[in-house]
């Protein structure tokens, strides 16, 4: 029995390691690891776990020290009030429904001999229990809109100083045999780290409704970052994750905005992050990264299993980008046209995980109403 779980383990080890998967043909594992340590390899990601720790650590002093004071300065404040307690309300909320109909609220009314608008208050106030703070999902936004604009500005330094910023042919000149330089290094596990940083403080944070969702959204977002990682395919990934990174911090800014109560200037940051998105979304993603990975790489390495598979989610990803880009410009020409960011029809930014592959964005199922306030990570 032992015997057998081992083979079969062997054999899933090596069908997950498949070498007529990861790499082109006529190459091997073992012409890798004959290269040196300056090539990425698996275990260099053990790394991350750490720095992850370390990320979530620093999150939690900034919102304490730096992000809620500034909070508090702008007037936020977590004034929720809850409700109060009552066994027969509370069973009804967690057991039947969270927003009961007229004919059960009569009966609750009746039951409790309680006016039908008390219960009707009670239990939006219980449901405004569930939901986090403002001043938390401020500070939240604070930090992401740290984070997102430094690693920004870390990958355009970077890639200004790259060759294949410039050249995007010198992403496969030489592959698999391309050298790992330690600001690309720093570059992928430092946004890899992040990530896993979100993992962690998911079971920390404040449930959310999109718990599941987000959660499959930071295991597939790893993932792609660990897949392009093992078999080297890290340059053109930098190009990836900072031409995502360039609309993050525009959109946690006019969150913040929100939270805050400074309707016009949130408009206008979401009119920014709307033109940024669209711009690298639309231009910049099909003429640069997809024109690299299918064409010049074509030409270059010739496809293998795995360049098939990259290829796929990024076509995936792409036509994604359309469909977000128009759901996008009916918002901000209606921000333009009303004065406000609101719009019927709620299409939260977490609709698909197939979009988080190699992207910070995630969307949901349609709903009921959207507004900045209800974005969360695109």
């Amino acid at each position: 029995m032992a015997t057998a779980v081992v083979g079969s383990l062997g054999l899933l080890w090596g069908w997950l390691w498949s070498e007529r998967f990861w790499l082109p043909q006529n190459v091997s594992w073992a012409d890798l690891e004959g290269q040196g340590d300056d090539y990425p390899r698996a275990r260099h990601l053990l790394s991350v776990y750490p720095l992850a720790a370390g990320i979530f650590s620093v999150r939690l002093l900034f919102e304490r020290f730096i992000a809620k004071p500034c909070a508090l300065r702008l007037g936020i404040e977590d004034s929720r009030s809850d409700a109060e307690p009552n066994a027969i309300l509370e069973k009804v909320f967690i057991s039947i429904t969270k927003n009961p109909d007229k004919k059960r609220l009569e009966g609750l009314s009746k039951q409790l001999d309680w006016d039908v608008r008390k219960i009707q208050c009670w239990f939006r106030h219980r449901r405004n229990q569930d939901k986090p703070p403002t001043l938390t999902k401020f500070c939240e936004s604070m930090w992401r809109l740290t984070f997102y604009f430094c690693i920004f500005c870390y990958g355009v330094i970077f890639l200004w100083l790259s060759p294949w910023f410039w050249d995007t042919r010198k992403c496969w000149h030489g592959y698999p045999y391309q050298p790992l330089s330690r600001g690309l290094f720093y570059y992928y596990i430092m946004e890899l780290a992040f990530y896993w940083s979100l993992m962690f403080s998911q079971f920390i944070d404040i449930k959310r409704k999109d718990f599941l969702i987000m959660f499959v959204h930071h295991l597939a977002t790893i993932g792609l970052i660990t897949f392009s990682y093992i078999n080297n395919m890290v340059r053109v990934g930098t190009l990836v994750l900072c031409l995502h990174d360039s609309s993050d911090f525009w959109l946690e800014a006019a969150k913040l905005a929100n939270y805050a109560k400074y309707q016009r200037l949130c408009d206008t940051l979401f009119v920014i992050f709307s033109a940024v998105f669209m711009v690298s979304r639309l231009v910049f993603f099909p003429l640069w990264i997809l024109n690299t990975t299918l064409l010049e790489s074509w030409e270059i390495i010739g496809p293998f299993p795995s360049w098939w598979f990259f290829n796929g989610l990024l076509v995936v990803l792409q036509v994604l980008h359309i469909i977000w880009s128009y759901l996008i410009a009916r918002i901000a020409l209606k921000a333009l046209i009303q004065g406000k960011v609101t719009y019927p029809g709620r299409i939260r930014p977490r609709l698909c995980t197939l979009h988080s592959f190699l992207t910070s964005f995630l969307f949901s199922m349609p709903g009921e109403s959207w507004t900045v306030s209800s974005l969360a990570c695109v």
